[in-house]
């Protein structure tokens, strides 16, 4: 994918004393007393805050936060508690800036972080005078900002487009790469790891993938559907029985392409949703009309664990079993330790799953781990996102 650089423009000497304007993932989870409870994203979005400094521009960095009602800003909107801890880590101040859009006063060597880019009118509908605007403030406009690249908004994509150069900052450069590595170029055997509650919400992303994996492992809720196109009982076990003709079309696609999607052996069953509910392993045959399937069975992980250890790449989305409860965590932790394992080249993403790896402590033996939820999906989904399609567009003249 051809987008101009941050680094290259580094390292060719364009950034000194230049204007450069952040578009940052900072949308971080904040507790009722406002402070931040899990700061990954603004830890990701130091590097290219650093790198702009050192290269002595003036830096300004947004990023969304929460839901803030366009033209209404309230205290607790505020950036504030994130220009604190990026402050923490490093080691300098970091003033926040309201009302922004028409100037910033910021010198070479300098940074400030301009306040919850959501509450300005015409954010979300990527309004011209708006993005023209944030354009207008700098030199170079670089998105580093993964978590919002499939949506065209004014800081993500009009900017992109009227700013005197657009670029894709390190953190994005490193999704390109990866999603490149993994769907465009994978080493094969492909095998993906899509998992969820229902089949309704990964429809469009299982048909897709159905289309490249060689193995397309089905997880949670998802596992349940397909368990039961397959003729399985599933007992009172979450399913969406509606879409038992595309789960099978999904299984008939990958059959027609000598490929496979694994239907569980054996389940762990129990009779309620709950932590302390007594845990059953059972032969899939074996569930009962009362039993709620809570994961997959030991048999069928480490059937699961071989086909992931000899994989060229893996894609995963997903916990294959509801692992916050122990006893229902065994085939999670058993795929989550195969993906570490393995030789191939992994690729994570979404919320649950970045849960389940953190969980388990293999975040170095992940090959890339995505930093988006949405946009991670819409990636798997073969859709081009707003923002790959405005930088390729710049990058090209």
């Amino acid at each position: 994918m051809n987008v101009i650089r941050f680094e290259d423009l580094v390292a060719q000497g364009q950034v000194t004393g230049r204007r450069v304007f952040i578009r940052a993932d900072l949308n971080v989870p904040l507790d009722d007393a406002g402070q931040i409870t899990e700061d990954t994203r603004v830890r990701a979005s130091i590097p290219c805050i650093q790198m702009a400094l050192n290269a002595g521009a003036a830096v300004m960095v947004t990023s969304h936060l929460g839901r803030p009602t366009e033209g209404e800003f309230k205290p607790a909107d505020s950036l504030a508690p994130v220009a604190r801890r990026m402050g923490e880590l490093m080691g300098r101040e970091v003033p926040v800036i309201a009302n922004w859009v028409d100037g910033v006063d910021v010198q070479p060597g300098q940074v400030v972080l301009l306040e919850n880019c959501r509450v300005n009118k015409g954010e979300k509908k990527n309004n011209e005078e708006l993005a023209k605007k944030m354009a207008a403030l700098c030199d170079i406009f670089v998105h580093d900002a993964f978590g919002t690249a499939h949506r065209a908004e004014a800081s993500t994509y009009g900017i992109a487009q009227f700013a005197k150069i657009a670029c894709a900052g390190p953190l994005l450069a490193a999704e390109i790469d990866a999603i490149t590595k993994a769907l465009a170029h994978p080493k094969r055997p492909l095998v993906a790891i899509v998992a969820g509650s229902k089949v309704s919400t990964k429809l469009t992303i299982l048909q897709a993938l159905a289309k490249n994996v060689d193995q397309l492992i089905v997880g949670g809720g998802i596992a349940n559907t397909f368990m039961l196109a397959a003729g399985l009982p599933i007992g009172k076990s979450l399913a969406e029985a509606d879409l038992l003709a595309d789960a099978r079309a999904v299984i008939e696609a990958m059959k027609a392409r000598g490929a496979a999607v694994p239907i569980p052996v054996d389940v762990v069953t129990a009779k309620t949703f709950a932590a302390d509910a007594p845990a059953t392993v059972k032969a899939a045959t074996d569930v009962q009309a009362d039993d709620l399937i809570l994961d997959i069975g030991p048999t069928t992980a480490a059937q699961l664990a071989q086909q992931l250890k000899a994989a060229g790449t893996i894609v995963w989305n997903g916990p294959v079993g509801v692992f916050e409860f122990d006893a229902f965590a065994h085939g999670t932790e058993t795929v989550a330790r195969a993906i570490a394992e393995s030789d191939a080249f992994s690729i994570a993403g979404g919320g649950d799953t970045l849960a389940a790896i953190a969980k388990y402590g293999i975040e170095k033996d992940i090959g890339y781990i995505s930093t988006g939820g949405g946009a991670f999906l819409e990636v798997l989904e073969g859709k081009t996102l707003p923002a790959f399609e405005i930088l390729q567009r710049r990058a090209a003249g």
